[in-house]
């Protein structure tokens, strides 16, 4: 592994995109991207990304104003993410899942002043653009394959218009760089505001020197480039390195996974592979999961939530490969917990990225003991600057050199981490702390259960009873009598969930991550 030590700032002036061209100068020919539609090279992208900044400022775009990307996975996303990082403009990355109601809330709250769009998602656009309250300058559209709208431009177009732009814009490492939007699970979205060299930070520390990526590798994420975890695994990571990264546009089934994993054509194969608990749960319970000898993984990576131990183990017996888990957050933008290759501890989210620390903190503030859960807190260079136009929210989480994750955590005597939950997901019966997650991982290492979520409930003298919520896999059964003694025999007596629900799908936010909340909400309205 690399001497965090010896990994160089950078330097007064910093423009990430610019960086990423100079890494890549000497690989013009070699292929940066594969999307639904074809190859980028390197050569090829970083001339379009000097277009695209040429362009967005030739539509009147000035430095750090930021432009909105409402674009499905192809190599349209990293040109113009990158395209108006190297004019010091700020890309204002948003998820493509969401409804008109919440594009009119980020138009507004960002006051993007062009918008770039996948040609999908332009009817959704324009009706959060009929709202009102906030005029953009130009709509940009990727990919048009009819004749686009009035007012509206063809991305491809206006790259061959101009040409490219000469000179990256002198920005500094803290300087405005990008903004994303955190999921919004509990409330209106978070604008996170990043700086140009939050990104170099995230390679230099985690992509390179703890999951080695290299070069030699085809990287391919189900976590979509708008996603903190999915920016850097599709474009930070591979592109500091000069690996070559497997786009798809379409939502990452099991089926649209295998379809890129068992792509034989040269070059094309992923080596290695970012994923989510719920996403490899889903693929270990496929009929259609490939062969070991059809696909040429090396690793996977995992984030967005804690991985059971049981779906690491089964997939690495099935593949021979590792599930790396970490932690990350859009905050922090990438992982800063994690297992690490060769040294895996299925159960445990591994040890503190080198260049972070890591601080649990009960209710009084200080550090807690090991084995006691507490308040997770990071520090490190990749932290976000604020939530725009939030300061009570931004006190709250930036707090100094710490941030705090929301999320509850315990020491292991090996200097390893175990998840507890969500600090608002823990439980407290009759006293004592009951982790959530604890429960789950235990509720879907039998053999019928797919996935399962657990909350608390008040009984009739109002004290809190744990009740889980259980989806089953196709073809299978199970009681509740059942399921209930199997929790008995695994955890202390008190943790088994005294009422289980069985129901077809669980609430999720866009990133897979399990809306408790909404289960919560669901009860009180019984």
């Amino acid at each position: 592994m690399t001497d965090v030590s010896k990994v160089q700032a950078p330097s007064a002036v910093f423009n990430f995109a610019q960086h990423l061209i100079d890494r890549n100068s000497d690989r013009p020919t070699k292929i940066a991207y594969i999307d639904d539609q074809g190859s980028l090279s390197y050569g090829d992208l970083a001339d379009k990304i000097r277009r695209v900044a040429a362009a967005l400022l030739f539509q009147g775009v000035r430095r750090e104003e930021r432009v909105l990307l409402l674009m499905h996975d192809c190599s349209d996303w990293p040109t113009t993410f990158l395209g108006a990082l190297y004019a010091g403009i700020v890309p204002v990355a948003v998820n493509t899942l969401l409804s008109a109601d919440d594009y009119h809330f980020m138009l507004q709250h960002s006051r993007a002043q062009v918008v770039v769009v996948s040609q999908a998602l332009l009817p959704t656009l324009q009706a959060a653009m009929t709202k009102g309250g906030h005029e953009v300058k130009a709509v940009i559209v990727s990919r048009p394959d009819t004749t686009l709208p009035d007012n509206t431009m063809s991305l491809d177009v206006l790259i061959s218009e101009h040409a490219p732009l000469e000179k990256a814009a002198n920005t500094s490492p803290d300087d405005p760089g990008f903004w994303l939007y955190s999921s919004g699970s509990t409330g209106r979205p978070k604008g996170t505001l990043h700086t140009q060299a939050n990104p170099y930070w995230t390679a230099e520390l985690y992509g390179t020197p703890v999951l080695g990526i290299s070069e030699k590798d085809v990287c391919f994420s189900a976590a979509k480039l708008f996603f903190a975890y999915g920016l850097g695994n599709g474009l930070s990571f591979p592109l500091s390195v000069g690996a070559t990264v497997v786009l798809m546009a379409e939502r990452p089934t099991p089926d649209a996974t295998f379809k890129r994993w068992t792509d034989k054509t040269a070059g094309h194969q992923p080596t290695v592979f970012f994923g989510a608990p719920t996403g490899f749960a889903g693929m270990l319970a496929s009929p259609n999961l490939p062969a070991k000898k059809d696909v040429a993984l090396r690793m996977c990576s995992s984030a967005g939530e804690a991985l059971p131990a049981e779906i690491g183990e089964k997939f690495t017996q099935h593949f021979g490969v590792e599930i790396v888990d970490g932690i990350g957050s859009t905050e922090m933008l990438h992982i800063y917990l994690s297992n690490l290759p060769g040294k895996v501890r299925y159960g445990t989210t591994g040890w503190p990225v080198p260049g972070y620390g890591i601080e649990l903190r009960g209710d009084d503030g200080q550090p807690v003991p090991d084995g006691e859960t507490g308040d997770l807190f990071i520090k490190g260079p990749s932290a976000a600057l604020l939530y725009w136009g939030n300061r009570e929210k931004s006190r709250e989480t930036f707090q100094g050199a710490w941030t705090k994750s929301g999320d509850k955590y315990v020491r292991n005597a090996d200097g390893t981490y175990t998840y507890s939950g969500r600090s608002d997901d823990m439980l407290k019966v009759s006293g004592i702390y009951v982790s959530p997650f604890e429960v789950e991982s235990t509720l879907v290492q039998h053999a019928a259960v797919l996935e399962a979520a657990v909350i608390g409930v008040n009984d009739a003298d109002g004290l809190t009873k744990t009740k889980a919520y259980v989806v089953l896999k196709t073809g299978q059964s199970a009681t509740e009598a059942e399921l209930k003694a199997f929790v008995k025999d695994r955890l202390a007596p008190y943790k088994y969930p005294r009422s289980i629900e069985f129901i077809a799908e669980l609430p999720k936010t866009a990133t897979g991550k399990i809306q408790r909340f909404k289960l919560r909400d669901s009860e009180a309205a019984k």
